[in-house]
């Protein structure tokens, strides 16, 4: 691919609530283009966002038909879903991305191992974990789960108490609330949620906490421009420097 092309980003995500289509232009406008392939819930697949019915959309048969719709435009495929990280765990959830990756010859990525892979690329330890209000006690408790397996001290895993309409939360609500309900004990927050679009959140919540902060579609971001070899100078900065400097000119 042309190194001065912008690179087309093919998201296959089961919510239907806008998140990375509207968020990885914003972070990185001009040089990303975002297509969604949504995955619709099946009769056979369990009502409502439950683990149940994530890890059924999130089969390679149900993956395999949403990336089809995608191919051969999409540069990169990216399983944008938080939440069916959490349901399928670490070790599923990497067999899966190495799966399509090898079926559709392209890089694929997903949220909770991105989340991962930036939490170790700053060498944290110890992380809290907040999420949206309609991500009930169930993805959240699994959310827990998730970065223990993985060697992460989790210092708190919650909710934040704002609108349970993705569409009424705004960036300084975000702030407000995390400033005020932080653990002194954490090194890094991670907002979990495609849907979160807490994006805007990130660096006037930096400089609130003195905290590394990281959200979902600006981590699955990281790790497509990293791989790609978009900014070679992403390893020789701040996680931040090319993710969310352009959003840091906006208001929050």
């Amino acid at each position: 691919m042309d190194s001065g092309k912008a690179i087309t980003v093919g998201v296959l995500t089961p919510h239907a609530t806008t998140g990375p289509d509207a968020e990885l232009p914003d972070m990185a406008p001009g040089r990303v283009r975002v297509e969604v392939s949504r995955i619709p819930a099946g009769p056979a697949t369990a009502p409502g966002n439950t683990p149940e019915e994530l890890r059924a959309q999130a089969r390679v048969a149900v993956l395999d038909e949403a990336a089809s719709v995608l191919l051969p435009e999409a540069d990169v495929l990216a399983f944008a879903s938080t939440g069916s990280g959490y349901a399928l765990g670490y070790d599923a959830e990497s067999e899966l991305v190495e799966q399509l990756r090898d079926r559709w010859n392209r890089p694929f990525y997903s949220t909770c191992l991105s989340a991962v892979a930036a939490l170790r690329s700053r060498n944290i330890e110890r992380v809290s974990l907040v999420h949206p209000p309609w991500f009930g006690s169930s993805l959240n408790d699994l959310g827990a789960e998730y970065f223990r397996s993985q060697r992460f001290e989790v210092v708190d895993a919650r909710m934040a108490e704002l609108p349970d309409d993705p569409d009424d939360v705004q960036p300084a609500m975000v702030v407000d609330w995390i400033a005020q309900n932080l653990s002194p004990d954490a090194q890094a927050v991670f907002l979990g949620g495609n849907g979160f679009r807490a994006a805007r959140a990130i660096h006037p919540l930096e400089r609130r906490t003195g905290r590394l902060v990281l959200e979902a579609n600006q981590v699955l971001l990281w790790s497509i421009l990293r791989n790609k070899g978009e900014t070679a100078h992403a390893r020789r900065h701040s996680l931040h420097v090319d993710v969310a400097r352009r959003i840091r000119r906006q208001r929050s």
